[in-house]
This record gives structure tokens, C-alpha cells and sequence, in this order.
């Protein structure tokens, strides 16, 4: 299993449809012992060997239930042009040189996923290196994303990002069609969330959104949520 985590990254194809971004995804388990061995793999090998307009994240699982139980993620990210790019090379001896000494040091792989980033607010050329994600069951598709992007535009936004899409394949049996994650730029501001920032005004119409897109969201249904903290990009 483990021999698959990264090898697949340069076997699937891609078939991509959407507006604004693109993503592949890979999660595993590496042992507490070998992760700075497996991060400094991966920073060598990405800080020379990277796709023109295809940026790479790796993350750290950091809060995660049961069911969610991998330690570290790799995303690969970028126009359908440029992820293209990188999924018609082979990588070469030196690809395959890379993939044999991380594998050496994965316990195993978990998932991996394909799907489209579909909007986004917020400064988005600003690192905000801890973020929280959800995982949501959609059963009407433009019913979401009318609710979810109107809730978004209206929202004040001080300090933190948040992004949405939806997943193409990769999706387990619990379901899971859409994703979003908001993102802040240290552990203190996911703490405290928007509520820290808002004024009282503002919590109040922030909430009557909220409502509002409970009512209209399409059936919208939380399969999980977790915490993820970058650890490097490239």
C-alpha cells in the first residue's frame, strides 16, 4: 500500500472542469521518528524538481477524529494546464530515485483525491498556515454553491481566508462531495475563530447569514472536520 502514496501521483490522468484551480491529493501515516527524514525528502527533491505553475503543500494532519487517522498530506495545485504538465512526465530516474527513499520511510497510505478549488475570498497570496477543513455530502449541487457563495461575499473578513470546491474522485463511502476550508495565520486566530475579530454587529449579521444558508444550502450534510498545519511549500 504504502509503494502506491506517491507513485500514483504520476500515473493518474486528469480530467478537470472547473474555474478557478485544481487539485491532487495524498494522505499517509509516517511515524513520529521519521518525519523530519520524509519532510526533508520532500524539500529537497520539490525545492529543484517542481512543475511550472503547480504548487506544492504538505501538511500536517494535526487534529483529526478516528476515522481520519493519517498523519501528513501532500497537494498538488494549479491551472489545469500546469497540472497537466506535471501528470504527462514520468519524473525520470531521479523521480523514482525520490519515491524509493520516502516510501522507505511511510508506514502507509490512507486516500488520495482529485477535485477543483471553485472560489475563494480573502488575501490569498498571504500564507495562512493552519486551517481548518470540512468535508461536506451535498444533494443539490447549485443550490450549495448559490448559498454557500452568497454567505461568503457578505462576509467581513479580517485576517483569515476561506476557500471552497468539490471533490471529482477520490470519495469515500461516507460521501463527501464538497470541501471548504478557511485558513488563519497562527493557532491563537483558529482558536478564537471569526467570533474574536467581529464586532458585536457583525456577529449578529453574520449569524442571520448563516441561518440563511442552513436554510438554502442544497441538503448539505458534515461527513468531518479536521485541523491541518503547513509544513512546507514549494
Amino acid at each position: 500500500m504504502k509503494k502506491l502514496v506517491f507513485a500514483l501521483a504520476f500515473l493518474m490522468s486528469v480530467t478537470l472542469v472547473a474555474q478557478e484551480g485544481y487539485f491532487t491529493a495524498y494522505n499517509f501515516t509516517v511515524e513520529p521518528q521519521n518525519e523530519s527524514t520524509v519532510l526533508q525528502l520532500i524539500t529537497d527533491y520539490f525545492s529543484t524538481h517542481k512543475t511550472e505553475g503547480v504548487t506544492v503543500s504538505l501538511w500536517e494532519n494535526h487534529f483529526r477524529d478516528s476515522g481520519n487517522n493519517f498523519t501528513h498530506g501532500i497537494v498538488f495545485s494549479g491551472s489545469l494546464e500546469a497540472m497537466g504538465r506535471q501528470y504527462s512526465n514520468d519524473g525520470g530516474s531521479e523521480w523514482m530515485l525520490f519515491i524509493t527513499r520516502v516510501n522507505q520511510h511511510v508506514k502507509e497510505g490512507f486516500s488520495a483525491s482529485m477535485g477543483t478549488r471553485q472560489k475563494s475570498w480573502g488575501d490569498m497570496t498571504a500564507q495562512y498556515p493552519v486551517q481548518n477543513y470540512y468535508i461536506v455530502q451535498v444533494d443539490n449541487g447549485d443550490a450549495f454553491k448559490t448559498a454557500y457563495e452568497k454567505y461568503h461575499s457578505s462576509a467581513v473578513r479580517k485576517g483569515w481566508i476561506n476557500m471552497y470546491g468539490r471533490f471529482t474522485t477520490g470519495i469515500g463511502p461516507e460521501g463527501g462531495s464538497h470541501w471548504a476550508i478557511t485558513g488563519y495565520k497562527d493557532f491563537k486566530s483558529a482558536m478564537g475563530g471569526s467570533n474574536a475579530v467581529l464586532t458585536e454587529a457583525e456577529r449578529s449579521n453574520r449569524d442571520k447569514a448563516w441561518n440563511t444558508f442552513r436554510e438554502t444550502n442544497g441538503g448539505a450534510k458534515l461527513i468531518r472536520s479536521g485541523t491541518r498545519i503547513l509544513l512546507g511549500q514549494w
